[in-house]
């Protein structure tokens, strides 16, 4: 007993000295750094940027190489210091661009981002390291900032923007940056910047391509003229189905800093009537001159419909968010669960499992008794795959009595390719491929993998 007790009282003075130390080093941090980054989960009123009358000499050595540029100098430098830039979105475009616009002395950073740092992002998203797996993406790329640039204020948001808290969040900022990755958001913070009077610099990255522009600057257009209806949400890709090379949005959001400190420092940005493509497969960039602003536009024009924001994910029948988009094409008899599909596996039944990724896809992780046709030859008919699909459905009829037809099951990654190719397989049925059952699994191989393999590979 007395031996339990010292044992006791040993491990408590331990960690006693744990917590001192660790006050000790917060202490040391606060006083280094000034107070400990606040995170944002609602919009709150911010205090006006106080102008600096002069560089000091800190400043100067600071900044001194870009002080040398006719093009910026004291009084540029001047401007960007009492300059406020929100950025919405702190992933492959937002990082870059929160990690230029500090290093060359912006005033103000408001970093927006409803999500949380996951593995899947490193390779991208540049100012998140492996300790930050889990922690808000706003606090994690405003803690990266100031240890680069603690003259800097940030300000992180962890919430998601939407039309209630748009307007009041973007008229406190003197230039907006978009780095989105959905339609929603994009039309969202274009209309907030045109009723709030706002200039829009957007980019966009996927695969081994960018775009770049600026909005609603000096009596250019806005996202609206050029795009008055959103595209339909099945035609949209985004990083999460097509993937995207890191260095890509690297390459965007260093040009989003780069209009941003041009705009800011009094320079005026080329690109508010241009649309710059960037093509990385040719390492070649395309300016396209944009049509200008239009009359007739819904927010910007002459005779506005839209006067307050909206609801934005019905406008565009999509949610707001980056992640895979759910589709639901089916109805329920259509679709079984990767649990319904487990047990008909057990019981051996004869069956068909169609797997319609992509070939690149399928090279990363597959279940090894899968027939691949990806989505693509499907919708194209190709003669050899639609032949090698009925020689497969030949062969469970032999194995099936009667005339029962056989059943084949559609998979694909989250579950909605693999609704489409459902569709597309009754339509055919009877036709280019003889009588079938067809049936999509629910949530594809990404189900599979959290629900009833953990040890299948997720991407």
């Amino acid at each position: 007993m007395a031996e339990e007790v010292c044992s006791l009282k040993a491990q408590l003075e331990q960690k006693e000295n744990e917590i001192a130390a660790l006050k000790s080093r917060l202490a040391q941090l606060e006083k280094s750094h000034g107070s400990v980054l606040e995170l944002h989960d609602k919009v709150t009123p911010l205090t006006p940027l106080t102008p600096k009358p002069a560089l000091s000499n800190e400043d100067i050595m600071r900044y001194s190489r870009q002080l040398l540029m006719p093009e910026l100098g004291v009084q540029g430098q001047l401007k960007l210091s009492k300059t406020s830039v929100l950025i919405v979105g702190c992933g492959g475009l937002g990082c870059p661009l929160a990690q230029y616009l500090a290093a060359a002395g912006i005033g103000r950073l408001g970093l927006l981002d409803y999500d949380e740092v996951e593995l899947s992002n490193l390779h991208r998203q540049v100012l998140h390291g492996e300790e930050n797996q889990g922690q808000a993406k706003a606090l994690s790329a405003a803690s990266s900032v100031r240890r680069l640039n603690s003259t800097v204020e940030c300000v992180p948001y962890h919430l998601q923007l939407s039309p209630e808290n748009a307007l009041q969040l973007i008229q406190q900022y003197d230039i907006v940056a978009d780095c989105s990755d959905n339609v929603p958001t994009r039309y969202l913070v274009n209309d907030a910047c045109v009723l709030s009077g706002k200039p829009l610099v957007s980019a966009s990255a996927l695969r081994m391509e960018g775009q770049l522009t600026v909005y609603n600057y000096r009596g250019g257009p806005c996202y609206r003229c050029l795009y008055p209806m959103p595209p339909p949400p099945e035609t949209v890709t985004n990083c999460s189905d097509g993937g995207v090379l890191g260095v890509v949005p690297g390459i965007m959001g260093c040009l989003q800093a780069l209009e941003v400190l041009k705009i800011a420092s009094g320079q005026g940005s080329s690109c508010g009537q241009q649309l710059l493509l960037f093509d990385a497969q040719d390492a070649r960039f395309r300016p396209i001159k944009l049509r200008p602003k239009q009359a007739g536009c819904a927010v910007c024009g002459e005779n506005p419909s839209v006067t307050e924001l909206v609801d934005y994910e019905a406008f565009c029948g999509s949610a707001a968010t980056d992640k895979c988009r759910r589709l639901n094409l089916l109805s329920t008899d259509q679709r079984i669960t990767v649990q319904d599909y487990k047990t008909i596996l057990d019981n051996a039944g004869p069956h068909l499992l169609l797997d319609v990724r992509p070939l690149v896809e399928v090279d990363i992780c597959h279940l090894p008794f899968s027939l691949n046709i990806p989505l693509s030859s499907l919708e194209a008919r190709k003669s050899e795959h639609l032949q090698l699909l009925q020689e497969r459905i030949s062969g469970l009829k032999q194995q099936m009595a009667g005339d029962s037809r056989p059943t084949v099951y559609v998979i694909c990654k989250q579950g909605n390719d693999s609704q489409k190719a459902v569709q597309l397989l009754e339509k055919m049925s009877g036709s280019e491929v003889e009588g079938i059952v067809v049936k999509d699994i629910c949530g594809g191989l990404m189900a599979w993998a959290k629900r009833i393999d953990t040890a299948f590979p997720q991407y």
